[in-house]
């Protein structure tokens, strides 16, 4: 095996690895996310992939303590977001694409990898579809009449180690037909 060979496989098993050790985080240390981090994840979800290239979406990252902690408790899966540094808010334009709640997921999920990766913990809370949700981050984000939130996703160190769920199910396999 070649040295590219060798870099290759350690690069695929790191990105394996990443996948299937992310998880859900709820609690976090009082420590501020660095900003060159929170850059690359920006960066990471924005690499998504997107219908016809149209990329709907829109991130908006908060930090704003008294935000973070009215959304807490305005929000009924994100009382986390009283211990988060930092959340970034999802958000696709519905006038750029009718589909813009795929697109949105597909960066969602590059930003919950970026996070871990970056050994930090995060959390998908949704907002999207549940109207009650979204006018709570609407009301706050003051979003233009265009642009819908998918979630909230409270971000930071983990308070305390966690293990990733094993959710591998043989049973959820098809191969060929039903």
């Amino acid at each position: 095996m070649g040295c590219n060979d060798k870099q290759t496989t350690m690069k695929t098993q790191d990105a394996i690895e990443n996948i299937m050790n992310r998880k859900s985080v709820r609690k976090y240390l009082d420590k501020k996310v660095e900003d060159e981090k929170v850059t690359t994840i920006l960066k990471a979800g924005m690499a998504a992939p997107s219908g016809k290239n149209i990329r709907p979406w829109e991130l908006i990252v908060v930090t704003d303590r008294a935000v973070l902690d009215s959304m807490a408790a305005k929000l009924p899966n994100a009382k986390m977001l009283q211990q988060a540094p930092l959340a970034i808010v999802v958000c696709g334009n519905t006038e750029k694409s009718s589909y813009w709640y795929v697109d949105c997921s597909a960066v969602t999920q590059n930003i919950l990898l970026a996070a871990e990766a970056l050994g930090l913990g995060a959390v998908w809370t949704a907002t999207y579809p549940y109207e009650d949700r979204m006018q709570v981050v609407d009301s706050f984000m003051e979003l233009p009449a265009e642009v819908q939130s998918l979630c909230v996703i409270p971000i930071g160190y983990p308070a305390t180690p966690s293990a990733p769920k094993d959710k591998w199910d043989e049973t959820k396999v098809h191969y060929n037909k039903w």
